[in-house]
C-alpha cells in the first residue's frame, strides 16, 4: 500500500504529472475508461445536495435521462466542527433512509458496495483525506464545491488522482447553467467583460469565497475563460468585490453579498452583444439538471467535463482575492499564489 506522508513536496513530472505551476500549463491525462457500473455512493450527508441528488437519480421517471444510475448507499459524516453542517447530518441521514438508501459507518464500507462516488461533504478541509481513500479503491469521483478549502489541497487532490490513475473533477453547478454555457459557445461573441453577483456568507473555517461564494466565482471564470492574471479585492462585512484582469484588458467582477435580498445573476459584455445572467446556478432544462447530466456522463466514460487547469484557476482566483483583502486591496497575481501553493512545505507526498 502506498505510504502517504506530509512534508516538503519536491516537484517531479513522474510523480505529479505535468506542470503544477500555472493553470495554463496543467495537464492531467487519465487512461481511457469504460462504464464500470451504475451504483452511486455518497460521502457526506451534511447538506441538502445529497438528498436532492438522490431523489432525482432514483426517480423511475428520470432513469432514462440519467442512464439508469442510482444512489444505493451513503456515508454520513462530513465536517467535525462546522456546526451548521454537523447539525444537519441526523436529519439528512433519516431522509436518505426514507428513500431506501443504506447508511454505512465508513468510507471503506461504502466503497465495497458502489461503483462511483459523489462527495458532497460541505467541509472542503476534509476532501483531501476522504478523496485519498476513494482513489486507493480505484473509484472515479465527482467532488462537490468547493474542491478543497485551499489551492494547495486542490493541487494535492489532482496529484493523488494522477498517482492512482483515477479520474476526478469538481465544479459548481453554476458552470453548467444554460445561460453560462451559451456565452461560452459564443452567444455574444468574444466576452470582453462580465459582472457577476451572488450570496457569500462567511464561514470562519474557510477563506470567505471558498465557502459559498465559489458559485459566483466559478460562473465568472466560466464566462471569462482561463488565463486570469491578477485579482484585486475590496472587502467589508456586508459586501466584497473582486476584480480580475484577463488578457486583452478584459475585466471580470465578482460581487459577494451578505446582506439584502439573496439572488444570483449579472451581466456579460461581448463584442457582438450584451447578455443578462438571470441565474448563475445550474437551472434545469426540460426537467433535466445539466450539472447532473455532466456528472453521469463522467461516471459512464471517465472523461472529465472540467479540466484540472480550470478548477485550479478558480481556487487560485479565490486565494488571490483573499490575499488582496489582507493586503488592503492590492492586486495579487495568480502566478504568485500558484507558485506558493506548489512550494508549500505541507504538500502531500505519495510513495
Amino acid at each position: 500500500m502506498d505510504k502517504i506522508t506530509r512534508r516538503r513536496f519536491v516537484h517531479t513530472t513522474t510523480t505529479a504529472g505535468i506542470g503544477l505551476g500555472l493553470t495554463s500549463n496543467l495537464s492531467f491525462a487519465f487512461s481511457a475508461y469504460v462504464e464500470v457500473g451504475k451504483r452511486i455512493g455518497i460521502i457526506g450527508l451534511d447538506g441538502s445536495h445529497a438528498v436532492n441528488f438522490t431523489k432525482v437519480m432514483n426517480d423511475p421517471a428520470a432513469s432514462a435521462e440519467y442512464h439508469g444510475y442510482r444512489v444505493i448507499a451513503a456515508y454520513p459524516k462530513g465536517s467535525h466542527d462546522i456546526q451548521s453542517s454537523v447539525i444537519r447530518v441526523p436529519r439528512y441521514t433519516e431522509e436518505m433512509k426514507d428513500l431506501g438508501i443504506e447508511i454505512v459507518d465508513s468510507i471503506d464500507a461504502l466503497l465495497g458496495k458502489v461503483d462511483v462516488v459523489f462527495m458532497v461533504t460541505n467541509d472542503g478541509r476534509r476532501h483531501l483525506e476522504q478523496a485519498l481513500i476513494v482513489f486507493k479503491a480505484g473509484k472515479r469521483m465527482f467532488i462537490d464545491k468547493p474542491m478543497a478549502a485551499s489551492l494547495k489541497d486542490g493541487m494535492d487532490i489532482f496529484m493523488a488522482a494522477k498517482h492512482f490513475n483515477v479520474p476526478v473533477y469538481s465544479s459548481s453547478n453554476a458552470r453548467f447553467s444554460k445561460v453560462n454555457q451559451d456565452l461560452v459557445n459564443g452567444k455574444i461573441g468574444k466576452v470582453i467583460g462580465a459582472d457577476v453577483y451572488g450570496p457569500s456568507p462567511i464561514e470562519k473555517t474557510h477563506p470567505t469565497l471558498f465557502w459559498y461564494g465559489i458559485h459566483g466565482v466559478e460562473a465568472l471564470c466560466t464566462i471569462m475563460g482561463t488565463g486570469c492574471i491578477s485579482v484585486s479585492r475590496v472587502f467589508n462585512e456586508d459586501t466584497d468585490i473582486s476584480v480580475g484582469i484577463w488578457p486583452d484588458n478584459r475585466l471580470g467582477v465578482n460581487r459577494a453579498m451578505r446582506v439584502g435580498k439573496r439572488g444570483a445573476g449579472g451581466t456579460a459584455y461581448g463584442d457582438k452583444g450584451i447578455a443578462k445572467l438571470e441565474r448563475s446556478g445550474s437551472g434545469e432544462e426540460g426537467g433535466v439538471n445539466p450539472a447532473y447530466k455532466k456528472m453521469i456522463g463522467f461516471f459512464r466514460t471517465g472523461i472529465v467535463p472540467v479540466s484540472a487547469a480550470e478548477t485550479l484557476e478558480v481556487l487560485a482566483f479565490m486565494e488571490a482575492a483573499d490575499e488582496s483583502r489582507i493586503n488592503g486591496g492590492k492586486p495579487v497575481k495568480l502566478e504568485t499564489v500558484m507558485q506558493r501553493a506548489k512550494n508549500s512545505k505541507d504538500r502531500l507526498v505519495l510513495k
